[in-house]
């Protein structure tokens, strides 16, 4: 979610102001909050695949195209949406319902104004960091300091963004997959 936000923040400073409204950041997750995703450098098996509690996309659209940001995957950095639902998402056919994926899409600019964290999600039950948390200061909003559970769960009466099951979700960026359902 840093990271994203950060490539939100990076559009927005070095690019025209039409760039950002081709930009979204995406939270993908479930009420179990578990997603699997294949092809991630974190996986150890041979299908690269991990259960992800929650994962963090940045999507570019530019009405034409759909390019997907994402540091956790062995696809090119960026892919397209295409390949990326493809490779990493996958059919949902296949899935029990427990790992059906939702996808929480927030405009950057909206991201950027009201995203925070504090990073205590980051800690395990003794208080010690789970990874080494990036060297810059936690990302703040005006009106709190962690609101990450917000933009993590899937409740679709929560404000930020709109959250889309699969097909919704690549209907939205005219993605359109033979066989996924």
């Amino acid at each position: 979610e840093e990271n994203v936000w950060k490539l939100c923040s990076l559009v927005q400073e070095n690019c025209p102001s039409s760039e950002l409204l081709k930009c979204f950041c995406v939270f993908i997750s479930n009420d179990c909050r578990q997603i699997p995703l294949w092809h991630q450098k974190a996986s150890k098996n041979a299908e690269r695949l991990v259960i992800w509690d929650y994962h963090v996309i940045f999507v570019y659209h530019d009405g034409k195209n759909t390019l997907v940001y994402d540091l956790d995957t062995e696809l090119s950095f960026p892919c397209t949406l295409k390949e990326y639902a493809a490779a990493c998402i996958g059919d949902e056919t296949i899935l029990r319902d427990e790992y059906k994926r939702l996808l929480r899409v927030i405009s950057a600019s909206e991201f950027l104004h009201t995203f925070a964290s504090d990073r205590s999600h980051m800690l395990d039950d003794r208080n010690q960091w789970l990874a080494p948390p990036p060297e810059y200061p936690p990302i703040k909003c005006p009106n709190t300091n962690n609101n990450i559970q917000e933009f993590i769960s899937m409740d679709k009466t929560i404000r930020h963004g709109e959250v889309f099951n699969l097909q919704e979700f690549l209907h939205k960026f005219n993605i359109h997959l033979c066989g996924m359902k």
